[in-house]
Parts: C-alpha cells; sequence; structure tokens
C-alpha cells in the first residue's frame, strides 16, 4: 500500500496508546477511520482529535474478545464508509503471574483479548479487505512475541500466537495471490498505559518483595523506551513497505538480534536479569 489517502482503516484499542496515534497520524494523511474500543469517554476523543483533518470518523464500543461483535462491526463499517483497506487489531492487555498460580479465568480473559481478538478481527474484515482491491492487516504482537520472561507466561503465549498465526496468514495470502497483505507487529517498550491499566497477580508481591502498585509504576517506567508517536510512524513505514515483520524501538530490534544469536541459551540471561530486578535494594544509610 503505497498511499493511505481516501482509503478506510478499521483500528482497534484506538482509545489511547498506539491504536489513538496511529489514528491521528492516519487521519493527517487523508485516511477515513473506524474506530473502536471498550472505553467510550477516550475513543470519543481520539475521534475528536483526528476529526480535525476533515476525514469521515466512526466509532463504535466493542470488546474484541466477543466474535459475534466484532464480525457486526466489521461489516457497519464498510456500511458506513462503503469499503475498508486496513484491520489494525491493535486492541491489547497485559498480565503478570506466575504460571503455576495463574488462574484459568485471567488465561482466557487474555487469550481472549490479545490473540482471539486478531483472529475475530482478521477473518470479520478480510472479505472486506480482499472486495476493496487493495487490503492490509496489521496484528500487533509484542517483543514477547520474539522471547520469553519469567512471570508473562500468558501474555507470551498470546503474542507467539499472534506471530504464529500472522506469518502464516501473510504466506497464505501470497499463495493464493490475494489483493491483501500483513504485516506483523513487535513493539518493544512503547510510553502507553498498558503497564498502568494491566493485571498483575497479588502472588508476585512474594516473588518481587513490592507491591503490586509498585510493580505497575516500575513497568510503566521500564517500557517507556519510544513514544506512541514514534511507534505509529514506524509501523505505517512498515506497511507503505509491505514488510512481514516490524520490530518497534531499538530495544525490540537488540533483542531480537541477541535471541537470535544466543538462541535457547538467552534464557540463562533473562534469570540473571530478573534476579538482580528483584532482589530487595538494602536502605542507603546517611553518613556523617
Amino acid at each position: 500500500m503505497k498511499s493511505f489517502k481516501n482509503k478506510v482503516a478499521a483500528i482497534t484499542g484506538a482509545a489511547s496508546g498506539m491504536g489513538r496515534t496511529l489514528a491521528v497520524e492516519l487521519a493527517s494523511r487523508g485516511c477515513h477511520l473506524a474506530l473502536s474500543d471498550v472505553n467510550e469517554a477516550d475513543l470519543a476523543k481520539t475521534a475528536e482529535l483526528a476529526g480535525v483533518h476533515g476525514v469521515k470518523v466512526t466509532i463504535a464500543k466493542l470488546d474484541v474478545a466477543k466474535r459475534d461483535d466484532v464480525f457486526a462491526w466489521a461489516d457497519q463499517v464498510a456500511r458506513d464508509h462503503g469499503r475498508v483497506n486496513l484491520i489494525f487489531n491493535n486492541a491489547g492487555v497485559s498480565l503478570t503471574v506466575p504460571v503455576e498460580s495463574c488462574k484459568i479465568s485471567d488465561f482466557e480473559w487474555i487469550m481472549g483479548i490479545n490473540f482471539w481478538g486478531v483472529v475475530h478481527g482478521t477473518q470479520a474484515f478480510l472479505p472486506h479487505l480482499k472486495a476493496s482491491g487493495d487490503g492490509h492487516i496489521i496484528n500487533t504482537s509484542s517483543l514477547f512475541g520474539l522471547m520469553s520472561i519469567p512471570s508473562q507466561g500468558t501474555y507470551n503465549a498470546s503474542k507467539f500466537a499472534v506471530r504464529g498465526y500472522t506469518e502464516c496468514l501473510r504466506m497464505e495470502l501470497e499463495m493464493e495471490g490475494a489483493s491483501v497483505s500483513a504485516t506483523c507487529v513487535h513493539p518493544g517498550g512503547i510510553a502507553t498505559n498498558i503497564a498502568l491499566a494491566g493485571k498483575i497477580d497479588p502472588a508476585m508481591e512474594k516473588v518481587t518483595g513490592v507491591s503490586v502498585e509498585q510493580q505497575k509504576r516500575r513497568a510503566n517506567k521500564m517500557i517507556n523506551t519510544t513514544t506512541a508517536q514514534s511507534a505509529a510512524l514506524q509501523i505505517l513505514a512498515a506497511v507503505e513497505k509491505n514488510q512481514r515483520r516490524v520490530l518497534v524501538g531499538p530495544d525490540a530490534k537488540f533483542l531480537d538480534k541477541l535471541v537470535r544469536l544466543l538462541g535457547a541459551s538467552y534464557q540463562s540471561h533473562v534469570i540473571r536479569y530478573v534476579k538482580r530486578m528483584n532482589k530487595p535494594r538494602q536502605p542507603v544509610r546517611a553518613t556523617s
């Protein structure tokens, strides 16, 4: 896709973070928008920010884990806009919990949004993208779809699944000779509210020795590597170049190379890093 002007893009998780910045950037390039999120108030704010660029913007409250609702939204977008060229399956949540103590209900929750939301969005919009004659599917995985880290087993599972699903999708579309392509997005630390809004199991307090709120603040500080605006620009550039995969941020690029270089032995380095992070900090003593 060489240009976004006069195209129609649907974006899930558009109320904040990368979803919002993607919407505003696309609008500035003349792309019409169909935006969805569970947060109606912030979604309306995104629509207001994008609307100043003079493009058509429609919004819908949507839980991407609900398959029928996603399909209904896709059909509504096609009716409202006349066509759909792009679907950004961007909605995502985080969950920090040891594998052993993870509740199945929590595992189902994160997979419902992070993985099944991508599947629902892809299947619901694909017929419309094909009908447009120039379509693209952009699925958001993660740096943690390339490597694993302790306490992120459920998140890793969801993002590795997105990676495998999207890579298969891309190959099948190429074999078919379809007018639709697909790109898998692997963001590193992006300055969004996903860490603050995510779930942390109380069991993690025993593992880390700090409160849940402290863990959220620490995680939010750690992911503040790449701005959401920079991430949006990198993603859109990858779509224009029809890249199979885009690594967003210097941390994603570095750690991807490290994992490929070290193979499975990268896990030993991760273990040492996490142990240092969780080591109780000694109070600083005043000196006279």
